[in-house]
């Protein structure tokens, strides 16, 4: 009899650490898979500026040779129509890896309950529980052209880690992404801070680290990404004004290591 309980033991001990080489291994893998990723979207995004670099200069050429009449109007027009076209395209394919790569799988059933709860209960916090992502509005979080948390927001920010430094939610890792909207920053003293809206989104993510790990979480659980007005929610108004729903800070609950 205590023949076979050794044996049933040395049974679910052999299991148990088949698993975790097992769980070690995917965890391995989904970072490899994950450092690819990265790689691949960083490759992506320089190509996205210098095609975005170039339809810009395209079209004040375009606009140049329509108030002048130039023979070379249509030849413009047509560049400029497949250069939108393959910056469409590549912003399309960069939402959609790092959607794969921020997000995208069920968060445990407990700390997904404390998340929507989260959210019911303040105005400023959207959750979106098939990619375990908060977002919050970024016109709530900051004042215009500032990185400087706005006060509610900061409450806010502590009542969400308070969530996020359960044992649950320990497991995983965050990461915040700031964005913005098309509206150029005029004031010159907010360009000396902030010179580009990818800079301003970028210093906003940091701001919301330095309001986490105020509230106890580990710095190293924590990571920014900046993307400015490239990764809109909708369209911005023509001529560059923008769109509230594109001014937001997602915050991304993904597995250790991602």
């Amino acid at each position: 009899m205590r023949s076979v309980k050794l044996s049933t033991v040395l049974i679910v001990l052999g299991l148990s650490a088949g698993m975790a080489f097992i769980v070690g291994c995917e965890q391995s893998d989904l970072q490899t898979q994950n450092q690819s990723q990265q790689k691949r979207i960083s490759d992506l995004e320089s190509q996205l500026q210098a095609s975005q670099l170039q339809l810009d200069q395209l079209k004040r050429k375009l606009e140049a040779a329509e108030a002048t009449g130039g023979v070379e109007v249509e030849t413009l027009r047509q560049k400029v129509a497949a250069l939108e076209e393959d910056v469409a395209k590549k912003t399309a394919l960069i939402k959609s890896m790092q959607d794969r790569l921020m997000g995208g799988s069920p968060l445990p059933v407990e700390l997904n309950t404390a998340l929507e709860d989260f959210a019911k209960g303040s105005d400023l916090v959207e959750y979106d529980a098939s990619r375990g992502m908060v977002k919050f509005k970024s016109d709530l979080l900051f004042d215009k052209g500032s990185d400087a948390v706005a006060p509610q927001a900061a409450e806010a920010i502590k009542t969400l880690c308070g969530i996020l430094n359960g044992e649950q939610a320990k497991k995983f890792d965050i990461i915040i992404a700031g964005h913005t909207d098309d509206i150029p920053i005029q004031k010159p003293e907010t360009r000396a801070v902030h010179p580009t809206n990818r800079a301003l989104s970028s210093h906003r993510a940091i701001s919301v680290v330095e309001q986490m790990e105020k509230s106890g979480v580990e710095p190293k659980r924590l990571s920014t990404r900046g993307f400015g007005e490239y990764r809109p929610l909708e369209p911005n108004a023509p001529n560059k004004k923008g769109n509230p729903k594109n001014r937001r800070v997602e915050i991304y609950i993904v597995p250790a290591g991602a």
